[in-house]
C-alpha cells in the first residue's frame, strides 16, 4: 500500500492541474491558488513528464485538454471531492467567508443588519476586513466586496449594483436650535461644515444653497464619513453623507434633514466577487441577503 501511495504524483502537482482543466488557462489557475502562472506552468510540465503523456495542448492563445487530460481531469477532480469530503465529515466547522467593505458601510450599514443573517445561517462565520484600501481577493483571501465607485473594478468578476450614492445634508437637533437652520437663515454663519474625503459640500450647496458663501462657514475634515456623522450627533457641525447611513440616526430623533436636496454624484456602492470560486453557494446567500436589505431600505 505504502509503495503504491509513493508512485502518486505530488499532491501540489495535481492541484495545479485540477485548476487549469477547469479555467482551461494557467494565470487563472494560478489566481485561484495563489501562486504565480510559471509555478503552474511548471508543476503541468512535472506532471505530464512523470506520467509520460501531454494532458494539454498548448495553443498560441488557448488552452485545451489532450483525450488523456479529459480522462485524468475528470478522476482528479471526483479525487478532491472525495478528500474534501472526508475532511469535512471528520471536522465539521461553520465555513468562513470573508467580507471586504468601507469602514463607514461596515458601522452605519452592515453590523446593525448582521444578528438576522447569522442567524439564520449558522454554517457560515463572517470576517468583516473594513478598510479604504482596495482589497485583492486572492493577496486577502477576500470572498466578496462591497465597493464604493464606478464599475469596471477588474477582469473576472461579478459586479452587481447595491444602491446608489446619494447624499443628503444633516444636523443634529442641538445644532439648529442653537445655530439656526441654514435654509431659513440664507446663510452658514456660525455653522462648521462636516467634510469627510469626497469633499461634496461645494458640488451640494451649488445646488442647495446657491447664494450662501462657503467662505462664512468653519470646515472641519475626516478621512472617513462615519467620522463626520457621528461628530454631527454630538453637535459639531453639519454633515452630508449617504442616505442609508443616517436612517437610524433621523429616525431616532439624532439628526435632522437640512434640506429636499439630493447630491446624486453618479458613484454607487457594488457586490463584487469573483466569478469563479469555490464558496458558490455561501457566497450567493451573502449577496441575496445583501440586495435584499438594500431593497427593503429602498422601499
Amino acid at each position: 500500500m505504502t509503495e503504491a501511495i509513493g508512485r502518486l504524483p505530488s499532491l501540489n502537482a495535481l492541484r495545479a492541474f485540477e485548476a487549469a482543466s477547469r479555467h482551461l488557462n494557467f494565470r487563472l489557475a494560478a489566481e485561484e491558488l495563489g501562486v504565480t502562472q510559471g509555478a503552474v506552468a511548471q508543476q503541468i510540465r512535472g506532471l505530464e513528464s512523470a506520467l509520460g503523456m501531454k494532458l494539454f495542448e498548448r495553443h498560441p492563445r488557448a488552452l485545451s485538454l489532450t483525450e488523456s487530460g479529459r480522462r485524468y481531469a475528470g478522476g482528479v477532480r471526483r479525487a478532491f471531492e472525495v478528500l474534501v469530503e472526508a475532511t469535512h465529515a471528520l471536522r465539521p466547522e461553520p465555513l468562513r467567508l470573508t467580507i471586504s467593505v468601507t469602514p463607514t458601510l461596515a458601522s452605519k450599514w452592515l453590523i446593525p443588519r448582521l444578528p438576522v443573517f447569522l442567524e439564520t445561517h449558522p454554517d457560515i462565520d463572517l470576517r468583516i476586513l473594513a478598510t479604504d484600501r482596495l482589497s485583492h481577493f486572492q493577496a486577502d483571501a477576500v470572498d466578496l466586496a462591497v465597493r464604493y465607485g464606478r464599475p469596471p473594478f477588474g477582469s473576472g468578476l461579478v459586479v452587481e449594483p447595491l444602491f446608489d450614492e446619494v447624499q443628503v445634508a444633516v444636523a443634529s437637533p442641538q445644532t439648529i436650535a442653537t445655530v439656526g437652520h441654514p435654509g431659513e437663515t440664507g446663510s452658514l454663519r456660525g455653522h462648521a461644515l462636516l467634510h469627510d474625503a469626497h469633499n461634496a459640500w461645494p458640488q451640494f450647496l451649488e445646488i442647495a444653497m446657491p447664494q450662501a458663501p462657503l467662505s462664512v462657514a468653519k470646515n472641519v475634515r475626516f478621512n472617513q464619513t462615519a467620522l463626520a456623522i457621528d461628530a454631527a450627533v454630538s453637535g459639531q457641525g453639519l454633515a452630508l453623507a449617504h442616505t442609508d447611513f443616517i436612517a437610524a440616526d433621523v429616525a431616532a430623533g439624532r439628526l435632522i434633514r437640512l434640506f429636499d436636496t439630493e447630491l446624486r454624484t453618479g458613484a454607487g456602492f457594488f457586490i463584487v466577487y469573483p466569478r469563479r470560486t469555490r464558496h458558490a453557494d455561501q457566497i450567493g446567500d451573502v449577496r441575496e441577503w445583501l440586495l435584499r436589505e438594500a431593497r427593503s431600505e429602498a422601499s
